[in-house]
């Protein structure tokens, strides 16, 4: 046949080029690494991470559409003081809230590292105003544990488990409960 070659190996052993790559491409065929894939992936649960005061919370990663710097916003009025306004995000109108402030009762002091979420409510873009966001980290289900701790703080209902990584523990924070919440979703100012 035109192209093969035989060549010596190591031991003397002489075998044909093109039978030596047909033996390791039938072999690579019979090893199944879809399945090995997939059993990584469902073990896998990525996150973005971030500080809220002094929290330390991870939320799904396909939760968030976009994180970005702490926005000019226009205000609205007739709201609670925490739903700060409107922001333009490339042409979207994104209502701003301080998440801090809504839950803590007190704002979150606008720094260098104050970012805003972005994600849909209701099927809506509506940005979310962290203290700070570390990046995205992978997380192993089988880390995931429940944490009755939770219910003693003002996250109660939106985070109940959490990852724990060496010293920090990563509380897993709902976004699908907040807006579940009817103190959140209806940010008109009470008369």
């Amino acid at each position: 046949m035109q192209g093969e070659q035989n060549f010596e190996g190591k031991n003397g052993i002489s075998a044909g080029l093109f039978q030596l790559l047909g033996d390791y491409e039938h072999r690579s065929l019979g090893h199944d690494v879809g399945e090995a894939g997939r059993q990584q992936q469902a073990s896998n649960w990525d996150g973005v991470v971030f500080r809220l005061g002094d929290y330390h919370l991870t939320c799904r990663i396909d939760q968030i559409e976009e994180i970005i710097a702490f926005p000019p916003f226009y205000p609205v009025p007739g709201t609670k003081e925490w739903l700060l306004g409107l922001a333009n995000v490339r042409g979207n109108l994104a209502p701003v809230s301080d998440l801090g402030w809504h839950l803590f009762g007190s704002r979150t002091p606008v720094t260098a590292r104050t970012r805003l979420i972005l994600t849909k409510l209701q099927g809506r873009l509506a940005g979310l105003v962290v203290d700070e966001v570390f990046g995205q980290r992978h997380f192993h289900t089988d880390d995931l544990e429940d944490d009755p701790g939770w219910s003693d703080t003002v996250l109660e209902g939106l985070v109940h488990q959490n990852f724990p990584s060496g010293e920090q523990n990563w509380g897993v924070f709902r976004i699908d409960e907040l807006q579940r919440r009817k103190d959140f979703m209806d940010g008109s100012r009470e008369e």
